[in-house]
């Protein structure tokens, strides 16, 4: 279901290391950090993806600090992913063997570092042998949308200005693509969650 070249902000490779749920929270600041909304994977009608509640993630703001993923790459045509579901299979595979997924949460963030290559995030809870482990730390503000695939540049452009008006300028965009195609046409609802980190 989902690294940046060095020096690339907020991402970090993982070092060796057992990784638990560290929150500001449980550091007496009341900001709770590395957490989103549960997903109630029992809701699935189809074995695969969820319904998913937009209420849970539009206009939240969401705070990772050294938050463990894995990160795969697509190769793309303008932005279209050609080999998603492979990579998505191939990755989701290993992390679900490794016991790396988490038992009541997912996210996985989609950036397009140039229109002929994909990076999706993979949230997990530990690092996974054989794959790109990395951290991500950054704050984001988020914005649902639904629609077809082909409005993502119209939502990308949407999420910058959103957090503009909050007076946080973006640094860098993810999307989080809740729903397969598949999965999207059986519930008849597209919904994509535009994360602005800021």
């Amino acid at each position: 279901m989902r690294r940046g070249p060095r020096g690339r902000p907020g991402v970090n490779r993982i070092p060796p290391a057992e990784h638990g749920h560290i929150t500001d929270t449980e550091r007496g600041t009341g900001v709770e950090t590395n957490r989103v909304p549960v997903q109630d994977m029992s809701t699935s009608e189809t074995g695969c993806c969820p319904k998913f509640d937009p209420a849970d993630w539009d206009d939240k703001e969401f705070h990772l600090r050294d938050k463990p993923f894995v990160k795969g790459k697509t190769v793309n045509f303008l932005h279209m992913p050609l080999n998603m579901k492979g990579m998505m299979t191939r990755t989701w595979e290993k992390i679900r063997a490794a016991g790396a997924e988490s038992p009541d949460q997912f996210l996985l963030l989609s950036c397009d570092p140039s229109p002929w290559r994909g990076e999706h995030y993979f949230w997990v809870d530990r690092e996974v042998d054989g794959l790109d482990n990395v951290k991500l730390s950054g704050d984001f503000l988020t914005r649902v949308f639904e629609g077809p695939f082909k409005d993502a540049g119209k939502w990308a452009k949407e999420t910058e200005e959103f957090a503009r008006a909050k007076g946080r300028p973006m640094q860098r965009l993810f999307m989080y693509y809740t729903t397969c195609p598949a999965c999207a046409k059986h519930y008849g609802k597209n919904y994509v969650v535009g994360f602005a980190q800021v």
